[in-house]
């Protein structure tokens, strides 16, 4: 395994670091306040770093993504890409990627996923209301509760319950959108199906469905989603601890800086840590998923490590910033709100381990 970013790797993880940077400061996410950051997204996507995903590989995603969760930006660019760009472009058909791609690229089409959050949740999917024919749309009735980043978004890849993909869009007949109140703001929503027209993921005709297998899209989606949106968490928690030791360096008390008590240091470097674990899964599930291997069982080790351990980091980020950390106005808030909305997305770590239990249990026995 060989974790070094390429050249245009490297290049667009720094492109991404500028970008956001310069654009999601404080002082704007705190103008901004619930709503997605559309100037930002559109130079992001002038940029060409959505576009860049099809050259950069899901690694590259994946670093892209470590820059946002730096800065918390506000924009749908792991949804977009990984329920657009990349699902398209590893399982839509030529006629789909071909009317659907420009836009992805360009950021006039912003795609979410309404996948449930581990695959035994329990959340309710869709369903198909009648088999879809040839040259015919399909059909879909059901109620998604949460859907990140949904009312920003025109495109959305559901999955029914026979673990089919549909495209189905925003502003149909039949396809509602409510807000919904989350930890984080990321525009989420729930997603209402009345008979709503969709499109099969591939185009009309017979698709992968029901157990998983090497060639099943709706896992290797959730898969791709999972070492996505862990990126992002080492990327949220790696902002909230540079926030963290930049406080305690500074601060003092008793005549000396935060920093040079013990029990400081101590959190920071356990914190230090939990990010290299998260970084470390997210980049081998990322670098096996390009290679085109199995990459199930690590993006399920990656996406426990970011919901167990990131939810212990960003804890530690707060609490070393003392009252000041309590501040719902403070930088180092929202890295915690950030961190505690992936801890639930990603799914409890008991959950994972037991998904992950399942699955390592059905290898053996293959």
């Amino acid at each position: 395994m060989d974790f070094t970013p390429t050249e245009e790797q490297r290049a667009a993880s720094l492109l991404a670091a500028e970008i956001f940077g310069d654009l999601s400061t404080p002082e704007r996410l705190a103008a901004l306040g619930t709503s997605a950051d559309p100037d930002l997204w559109k130079a992001l996507c002038a940029a060409g770093l959505p576009g860049a995903v099809a050259e950069t590989g899901l690694l590259g995603l994946v670093l892209m993504l470590e820059e946002q969760g730096r800065t918390t930006a506000q924009v749908p660019f792991a949804a977009s890409c990984v329920h657009g760009l990349l699902a398209l472009g590893a399982h839509g058909s030529e006629e789909q990627r071909a009317r659907l791609l420009p836009g992805l690229w360009d950021g006039t089409e912003v795609a979410a996923g309404a996948f449930a959050r581990t695959a035994g949740a329990g959340v309710p999917r869709p369903v198909p209301s009648g088999p879809p024919t040839a040259g015919a749309p399909g059909r879909l009735t059901g109620t998604v509760p949460v859907v990140p980043w949904l009312c920003e978004a025109t495109l959305v890849l559901v999955p029914d319950a026979q673990r089919g993909l549909w495209l189905v869009r925003v502003g149909d007949l039949g396809v509602d959108v409510e807000p919904v109140a989350t930890t984080a703001p990321w525009s989420v929503g729930r997603l209402t199906l009345r008979d709503a027209p969709a499109e099969p993921l591939g185009g009309p005709g017979p698709h992968p469905a029901g157990g998983p297998g090497p060639h099943d899209p709706y896992a290797e989606v959730l898969a791709t989603a999972r070492i996505a949106f862990a990126g992002l968490q080492a990327g949220v928690c790696a902002g909230a601890l540079a926030r963290a030791v930049a406080h305690t360096t500074t601060r003092e008390q008793f005549g000396r800086p935060l920093a040079t008590n013990q029990g400081v240091q101590l959190r920071a470097a356990e914190a230090y840590m939990d990010i290299e674990a998260i970084r470390v899964t997210a980049y081998e599930a990322a670098w096996r998923r390009d290679a085109g291997m199995d990459a199930a069982p690590h993006a399920l080790t990656a996406a426990w490590w970011a919901s167990e351990a990131g939810k212990r980091v960003v804890h530690t980020g707060q609490h070393l910033h003392g009252g000041i950390g309590a501040d719902l106005d403070h930088p180092v808030h929202r890295h915690f709100l950030w961190g505690r909305q992936l801890d639930a997305h990603l799914g409890a770590g008991a959950e994972l381990l037991e998904e992950l239990g399942t699955l390592l249990t059905k290898e053996l026995r293959a």
